[in-house]
């Protein structure tokens, strides 16, 4: 057991660091791309919004097949479209052709290999005292793949130039493939007392408020980072900075984020994991607050991608938790899936609504502003969750 869950955790890892680490740069393509073809910025924004609409949708479908037939088949079959995607962005030339490949084959690739069906495996392979951890150290694998990756990915930009290097970063992906059949553990872990149908888990979870709140919570997560991810290299140029300042930021946010989300997941075993969620939205109110308001220069965007990183995807640990300790572990990829969905709603508004706003007003300035609104909001629609297992949940404990 003890091999087996170290196994999954380790290819778990591995698979996040390469997925989300490319996915993470993707910002850093809309300056080459739009001046080429001559886009404003909402072409790309719109295509990389739809990538995170279409990854959310497809997310409760592909963790529902995680979940009855197996991780190591819906991660072989995300590599693939993954890797597809990228190799026909790298020929896109309009619009249709950009939104097809960076829209539609990335977001379903990443549905197969991000967190849902990641977290999903390694939630059912550690024992329960241990999976905030466990989810913590996967969460941070896919922060280190982000600082790994973005220096990488501009440096193949200047090298090989956007065209290229998106292929370069496809033949990358395509290692997700033999990574998958580390994840080879069966379709999920028996369990005790009535198997539940989908139907019957869905009705559970959709008449939770707890479930309900989580997920309109992680909006707001879904709006900010997609936000920050794809505009703020644009926003800083806009600023007067330098455009390698953009990448040192979020890769700084990828370094820290390798604290913040082991930090989550250590915190999440020990106290509610809600109110840390809590806790967390009220922090990226003040530190997106500070970076607006105050003067900006190298060295406070140097300081705001620290502070946002250490709160970047700590969300996700401590959201994946929250619903493994209300429904169990049968369902997690799927219900996670369907949270997740709604991260990726505030992704789609995040990412097209920067570029629209500023295409129409010449600023970020109304989106930062929305940004801090969210957080607050996000905040008070954690704090009323109760992290107490379902009577289903709670029997089944009890006569195991």
């Amino acid at each position: 057991m003890w091999r087996n869950s170290t196994w999954i955790l380790l290819g778990g890892s591995l698979i996040l660091a390469l997925s989300l680490g490319i996915r993470h740069g993707f910002g850093l393509f809309l300056p080459p791309m739009s001046a080429e073809f001559g886009w404003g910025r909402e072409t790309f924004a719109f295509a990389i919004a739809l990538q995170n609409l279409i990854w959310g949708l497809a997310q409760p479908v592909t963790g529902a097949l995680a979940d009855r037939f197996g991780v190591a088949r819906a991660v072989l079959l995300g590599g693939v479209l993954y890797a597809v995607g990228l190799l026909l962005m790298a020929g896109a030339d309009s619009p249709v052709s950009l939104s097809l490949s960076a829209g539609l084959l990335i977001g379903l690739g990443l549905s197969g290999t991000s967190f849902s069906v990641i977290l999903g495996a390694v939630g059912r392979a550690v024992p329960v005292e241990k999976r905030s951890m466990a989810m913590g150290i996967a969460s941070a694998a896919g922060s280190f793949g982000q600082f790994a990756m973005l220096p990488g990915t501009l440096g193949l930009i200047g090298w090989l130039g956007w065209s290229s290097a998106l292929l370069a970063l496809g033949l990358l992906v395509a290692l997700i493939m033999p990574l998958a059949l580390m994840l080879r553990s069966g379709p999920a872990a028996p369990v005790t007392g009535p198997q539940q149908t989908l139907m019957e888990a869905l009705r559970e979870a959709v008449s939770h408020s707890g479930f309900r709140l989580l997920a309109l919570g992680f909006f707001v997560c879904g709006f900010q980072v997609v936000f920050i991810g794809i505009h703020l290299p644009a926003y800083l140029v806009d600023k007067q900075l330098p455009a390698m300042a953009g990448t040192t930021v979020l890769a700084l946010v990828g370094l820290f984020n390798i604290v913040g989300t082991y930090t989550a997941g250590w915190l999440g075993g020990c106290y509610s994991k809600p109110k840390l969620l809590t806790a967390l939205y009220l922090a990226r109110a003040v530190v997106i607050s500070a970076f607006f308001f105050a003067p900006l220069t190298l060295w406070t965007a140097y300081a705001f991608g620290i502070a946002m990183g250490l709160l970047w995807l700590s969300t996700v640990p401590l959201t994946n938790g929250t619903v493994a300790t209300l429904f169990g572990v049968r369902n997690l990829s799927m219900l996670g899936g369907i949270v997740f969905l709604f991260h990726q709603i505030g992704s789609f508004f995040g990412g097209w609504l920067g570029g629209w706003v500023y295409d129409t007003t010449g600023s970020y300035d109304l989106v930062w502003q929305i940004s801090i609104a969210l957080s607050l909001m996000a905040a008070a629609l954690n704090w009323p969750i109760r992290e107490q297992p379902v009577e289903r949940v709670r029997l089944a404990a009890g006569t195991a």
